[in-house]
């Protein structure tokens, strides 16, 4: 009898430690899989922002970059008050005094009364830009802000015979791109007309990059993305982030 007591008392005993110890183990598991939910939607977190934003883009040839910068920075107020935010200062990789300068625009007619404004032109005298400055007013649909993006990019203008024909094939191509050792970094249309393309890449290999610029394999996407005319392009570095 004392017997049947003991092991009565021993198996509720038991009963009662496994079911702590599953009861354990069950919230450990919940929290692992709570911890790991959550390290894997930060790591996929999207860079890309496809909300339209409208960017000035300047080209301007100085006479010598360390003697224009201060100018240029010393012009910030009036920038300001035409809405428009720097963004990024680049510089041709053939001819380091070709700078580009990239602006946030709040509001485009205010951006373009600026690029008419006499402070403006004597601002550049001042700060030793030569010739005629190139300047455009994109409406830019797509950018790319990972912060591992190469600082060595390419920008090209051209113009298109459709600009949703040519985005759709554009975008179809973008595994090739990658594979020619470019990202796409930004593209967008001229503000007053969407057949004027801007494409802004990063360039993560040079030579393939130049391979693929030559190839017949562009020129058939370019042909099918209805491309016409001449394709400009400058190769820069970015020397300045906003």
């Amino acid at each position: 009898m004392k017997q049947l007591k003991l092991l009565s008392t021993l198996g509720i005993a038991c009963v009662f430690l496994f079911s702590s110890c599953g009861g354990d183990e069950e919230k450990a598991t919940d929290k692992t899989t709570t911890t790991d939910t959550t390290a894997t939607t930060t790591n996929t977190e999207s860079t890309v922002v496809t909300t339209p934003q409208n960017i000035v883009i300047i080209w301007q040839k100085v006479a010598d970059f360390a003697k224009w910068k201060p100018i240029y920075d010393g012009h910030d107020t009036a920038r300001l008050s035409h809405g428009l935010h720097n963004y990024i200062i680049g510089r041709d990789v053939n001819d380091s005094n070709t700078v580009l300068v990239a602006l946030k625009a709040d509001d485009i007619a205010k951006a373009k009364a600026f690029a008419k404004d006499p402070g403006l032109k004597a601002a550049m005298q001042k700060g030793g830009v030569t010739g005629a400055p190139t300047i455009l007013f994109n409406t830019i649909v797509y950018q790319d802000n990972a912060k591992n993006m190469s600082d060595l990019r390419s920008m090209t203008n051209f113009t298109v015979k459709d600009w949703d024909a040519w985005k759709k094939g554009f975008e179809s191509h973008r595994q090739t791109r990658t594979d020619n050792g470019l990202t796409d970094r930004a593209y967008g249309y001229d503000v007053d007309d969407n057949h004027k393309v801007t494409v802004v890449v990063g360039v993560n290999d040079t030579a393939k990059a130049n391979a693929f610029w030559k190839s017949d394999l562009l020129k058939q996407q370019r042909a099918e993305g209805g491309v016409v005319g001449e394709v400009k392009r400058h190769v820069y570095r970015v020397v300045q982030k906003y």
